[in-house]
């Protein structure tokens, strides 16, 4: 029976180790500081930096491509495809917030 007891010792101590494991996740997970709130008009400028700095990559891109300077072609449809989908975004965006301009200035005061 001392064969049992060693078996159960170590899964025991198995189960300790998984446990504090967990714990040091959690209690890590927990820790993280939370990240200062930013304004709408904060997010939306960023926004636009970005979207901005993809159009410009794209530019640049497309003149390299057509000087001969670089030859793939997959990089720049990547770069064309990214530019193109941020700023469709950034035109449905610009339309849900001018309608929602349109529906506030319509309310009766």
């Amino acid at each position: 029976m001392v064969v049992k007891s060693v078996a159960i010792n170590a899964y025991q101590n198995a189960m300790d180790i998984r446990r504090r494991t967990v714990d040091s996740t959690v209690s890590e997970s927990l820790k993280k500081p939370q990240e200062p709130v930013r304004s709408f008009n904060d997010t939306l400028k960023t926004s636009l930096v970005k979207v901005n700095d993809l159009q410009s990559e794209k530019k640049v891109m497309i003149e390299e491509f057509a000087s001969g300077k670089s030859q793939n072609v997959h990089e720049l449809m990547i770069a064309m495809q990214k530019a193109g989908m941020a700023m469709q975004m950034t035109g449905a965006v610009r339309s849900k917030v001018m309608s929602a301009y349109k529906e506030i200035m319509q309310m009766p005061f």
